[in-house]
């Protein structure tokens, strides 16, 4: 059933998932702080807010696709106080005790929230095959699954906000780790005298394949195209909410650590808005060769 849904946020992620939604017949409000970002979906009907406010003033049910915890806060902050919304549906990622408070915040209001994180990349928003990691009550879930299915995959992980964020967190931390140990896998046997598509096609024909080597290298590293489509900042950004995540539940992630120092290296080097596959050119200007190219 069609309703009148409000989306704040329509970036890489927000826009593909706004453009679903309007593919299945929802009338859209939405608000971005880039106007060229809303212009597309305003051009097929969408409504342009003047600010998160105005979109919780206009619709019941907000939906937000958000970089960073902050942003999500001072978002959540103004919905807060819209005369309309009832339901807040986040799609970011934040961290768990971000999502709690922001919660807890909003219960106070009588604005439940759905802790709706979803992993998959811009293509995966584009084709509608994301994963999306549900935490809420189970009639909010009934509520609301079959709008989520517009994204993707409904996961339900639990009924507490913050389940969805742990366990995003979670699988963000196995991406970026793949795409880090790949990039120096990768780099090694190059430099070694190995063909580099040659590597790609036996790892994974073997034990060692994984999302890196499945899917970034062969199309975005090894053509030298650097367009994956989700930044290094970000991704360090998630690497460290999940360490801080883990540290508050005395988990140790040694490994993770690791991984963490790299990925902060890379957002600082290669600058926070670098594409995530272009850590692989911090592997390769320590070890003076290059992966991939015309060969």
């Amino acid at each position: 059933m069609a309703e009148d849904l409000g989306i704040i946020g329509v970036g890489r992620m927000g826009g593909p998932m706004a453009g679903r939604l309007i593919d299945a017949g929802h009338r859209l409000v939405i608000f971005d702080t880039s106007a060229e970002a809303m212009a597309p979906l305003a051009a097929r009907g969408a409504v342009a807010a003047r600010s998160a406010r105005d979109v919780a003033d206009r619709v019941e049910t907000v939906f937000a696709s958000l970089p960073t915890p902050d942003i999500v806060r001072a978002v959540a902050s103004e919905i807060a106080e819209g005369s309309r919304v009832k339901t807040f549906i986040d799609l970011s990622t934040t961290g768990p005790r971000t999502t709690v408070a922001i919660a807890e915040a909003l219960q106070a209001k009588s604005i439940a929230m759905v802790d709706s994180p979803v992993s998959g990349g811009v293509a995966g928003a584009r084709a509608g095959t994301l994963a999306v990691m549900v935490a809420c009550p189970p009639p909010l879930l009934r509520r609301f699954e079959p709008v989520l299915k517009v994204f993707g995959r409904v996961f339900r992980v639990g009924e507490r906000p913050g389940l969805g964020q742990v366990m995003k967190l979670a699988n963000n931390l196995l991406s970026a780790t793949a795409m880090a140990i790949t990039s120096e896998a990768m780099v090694m046997g190059v430099k070694a005298g190995l063909d580099p598509r040659t590597m790609v096609d036996v790892i994974n024909a073997g034990s060692g394949r994984n999302t890196a080597t499945e899917d970034k290298f062969p199309k975005v590293v090894l053509p030298r195209r650097f367009d994956f489509g989700f930044t290094a900042g970000l991704m360090y950004k998630d690497v460290r909410l999940c360490l801080e995540e883990a540290e508050a539940q005395h988990v140790p992630m040694w490994v993770g650590s690791a991984v963490r120092q790299l990925w902060q290296y890379a957002s600082q080097s290669l600058g926070p808005g670098a594409d995530i596959t272009e850590i692989v050119k911090c592997i390769e200007d320590w070890a003076g060769t290059e992966v991939g190219g015309n060969r």
